[in-house]
C-alpha cells in the first residue's frame, strides 16, 4: 500500500498505484479487497483516502463477508461511509452473489443435490437467520418455481405442513424439494430437522405429492436427505450420519414420486439418473 493511503486523495498518488488505473492495466484480480472497495467508494473523507476508508470497513466489519452481513446502518457507522456509499456496496455485493449462481429457471430439471447447492449457496451463505424454501416440480421433475415458506431466528425456523403444501397444491406441483440453511455453518441435521422432514414426507404421501429431497446448506457444505436414503420408509431408524456429497437425487418411494428414472454407476462410484421422464 502506498504511503499516501492514510491521508490525502487518491488523485495525489502516483498513477501507477491508483486502484482504478491498476485495474485498467492489470485487471481486477490484481487488486486487494480494499482497493476494489475503494473503486466503489470513489472518495474517502477529508483526512483519509478511499482506500483507507475501505480498510476501515474491512477491519471493523470483519472482512467482505462481514460487510455483506451488515445492514446499511452498520456500514454507515464507519467514518466516510454515508447512505449512498453503503447502498453502492450492498448493490455490488448482491450482484456478485447473483453472478455466482447458475440460472435455475422454470423448466430446468434438477439433476443432483449438488445442482441445488451450487445455485442456493451464494444466496444463503451470508444470512444470519434460517430460511426454509420449497422448490415446486412438475410431473417430469422440471422446476415450476421456488418460494420461501418461513424465515426464522438463528436456530429455529417454524414450518407447518399446511403452509408448505398449500402452495404446492395451488400450483399443481407433482413433487417438491425442501431446502434450508444453517447459519451456524454446520449442515448436520438436528433431531428437529429429522422430525420435520418425516412429517413433511408423510403429508406429501397423503396428498400424492412426492418429496424428492431435503437439502440443508451450511458453510461450503451441505447435507442431502435423499443422497443418504433418509426419505426411505425406515428414515426414523436411520443411524448413518448424512453425507456431504453430490450424489444424484433419489426419489422418495411415494406414488407421486416415481419418475421411472434409470440408475447407473459412474466411473467414480457415484450414482446417476437418466433425464428421461
Amino acid at each position: 500500500m502506498p504511503k499516501q493511503a492514510k491521508g490525502g486523495g487518491i488523485h495525489r498518488w502516483p498513477e501507477s498505484e491508483r486502484p482504478r488505473e491498476r485495474l485498467f492495466r492489470e485487471g481486477p484480480e490484481a487488486l486487494s479487497d480494499a482497493q476494489l472497495l475503494a473503486i466503489l467508494l470513489r472518495v474517502g473523507r477529508p483526512e483519509a483516502s478511499a482506500v483507507q476508508v475501505a480498510m476501515d470497513l474491512l477491519h471493523h466489519l470483519d472482512g467482505l463477508q462481514g460487510i455483506a452481513n451488515r445492514g446499511l446502518g452498520e456500514l454507515c457507522g464507519v467514518r466516510g461511509v454515508g447512505l449512498a456509499k453503503a447502498a453502492q456496496l450492498k448493490a455490488a455485493l448482491e450482484l456478485g452473489k447473483r453472478a455466482l449462481t447458475t440460472p435455475l429457471s422454470t423448466g430446468t430439471r434438477i439433476g443432483s443435490s449438488r445442482d441445488l447447492f451450487d445455485y442456493y449457496y451464494p444466496r444463503l451463505r451470508d444470512l444470519r437467520h434460517e430460511v426454509f424454501k420449497i422448490i415446486l416440480l412438475d410431473a417430469k421433475h422440471a422446476i415450476i418455481r421456488d418460494a420461501t415458506v418461513s424465515e426464522g431466528s438463528l436456530t429455529l425456523s417454524i414450518v407447518h405442513p399446511r403452509e408448505v403444501f398449500n402452495l404446492a397444491v395451488r400450483e399443481s406441483a407433482a413433487a417438491v424439494i425442501f431446502l434450508h440453511n444453517h447459519p451456524s455453518g454446520d449442515p448436520q441435521p438436528s433431531s428437529e430437522d429429522r422430525a420435520l422432514t418425516a412429517r413433511l414426507v408423510a403429508a406429501g404421501e397423503v396428498l400424492g405429492i412426492g418429496v424428492l429431497d431435503h437439502l440443508i446448506v451450511g458453510d461450503g457444505r451441505y447435507v442431502s436427505f435423499a443422497d443418504r436414503g433418509w426419505l426411505e420408509p425406515d428414515r426414523r431408524a436411520a443411524s448413518r450420519p448424512p453425507a456431504e456429497t453430490g450424489e444424484r437425487i433419489r426419489t422418495a418411494p411415494t406414488r407421486a414420486s416415481r419418475p421411472g428414472h434409470a440408475r447407473s454407476q459412474d466411473g467414480r462410484g457415484g450414482s446417476k439418473q437418466s433425464t428421461e421422464p
